[in-house]
């Protein structure tokens, strides 16, 4: 098991100088991976698709980098740690155009690519590409598997309920490319098992990340667990799985090793990307 930080891409601390100051920094202490996600837009008021139920989002989500951009620019910044997505929401892209763009982003990085796909949960992210939320579930199956024909041998071709690629050339194809399915609720960590994708979950209690452990087995992919929280100077009493300070932070790691979970990472939003890529440095020899 390796661990990772989320780039400064939102919130008050977003800034290209951030973003390739933490990436470097991150390599040099030794972390497994860098994270990047996509957010669209931010409504006054987000509604979860399909429902009538709404959040209001954390100002946070007000300025985000698009993370395929940003990560080609850390790639060409580092040389070796790995580059992630928690998440890019396939069902908004082009499979042909989503596609090429990862294998361009694993051709560049040198095959470093550990690419977290979503299915999207905004209803205002759906009717802004014009995507219909009744496409998740099967569509998102389509979706990848129509990118997984890009990247087959030429000539490529598909022809699904969705997407239809008529023969043709596709290029590049990615050398090292590794797929993720952001995944929570049991039948998406089940389709992610089943499609040989990964999964990223976001950790908010221990059960729900020994279940999603458990439900995805032994898949053929790596499990990641995404913290939507900090490690702190001084411990916390009360607290999520996997935040506190970093001797707190260490003893939950050991559980989670146990678990069979491959990487962990910190997503910083509003939090000092600075201090957190030391304090998850810190980690990597307590």
């Amino acid at each position: 098991m390796d661990l990772g930080i989320g780039l400064p891409t939102s919130g008050r601390h977003a800034d290209p100088g951030a973003i390739s100051r933490v990436a470097q920094a991150a390599e040099r202490a030794g972390l497994g991976a860098v994270w990047a996600f996509e957010r669209l837009l931010r409504p006054a008021e987000a509604v979860f698709a399909g429902t009538d139920q709404s959040m209001p989002l954390p100002d946070n989500n007000a300025l985000v980098y698009d993370p395929l951009e940003t990560l080609a620019y850390v790639a060409a910044k580092t040389s070796t740690i790995r580059l992630g997505t928690s998440v890019v929401d396939a069902l908004f892209h082009s499979p042909v155009v989503l596609a090429k763009r990862l294998a361009t982003l694993d051709r560049l990085s040198g095959g470093r690519a550990m690419i977290g796909l979503g299915q999207g949960w905004m209803q205002q992210e759906f009717e802004a590409t014009g995507t219909p939320v009744r496409r998740r579930g099967a569509g998102f199956e389509e979706h990848v598997a129509a990118m997984r024909a890009c990247w087959g041998p030429d000539p490529v071709s598909f022809a699904g309920r969705f997407y239809t690629i008529a023969e043709s050339e596709i290029n590049p194809k990615p050398t090292g490319l590794t797929l993720l399915a952001g995944a929570a609720a049991p039948p998406a960590i089940e389709r992610a098992a089943r499609l040989g994708m990964g999964i990223t979950v976001v950790v908010f209690a221990w059960d729900q990340l020994r279940q999603a452990v458990e439900t995805y087995g032994k898949g053929s992919g790596p499990v990641v667990a995404q913290v939507n929280g900090v490690i702190t100077d001084r411990p916390l009493d009360e607290r999520m799985p996997l935040t506190g300070s970093v001797e707190q932070v260490a003893e939950d790691l050991a559980e989670v090793r146990a678990m069979g979970v491959d990487h962990v990472f910190w997503h910083t939003f509003d939090a000092d990307p600075d201090e957190m890529v030391e304090r998850v440095g810190r980690l990597t020899t307590a």
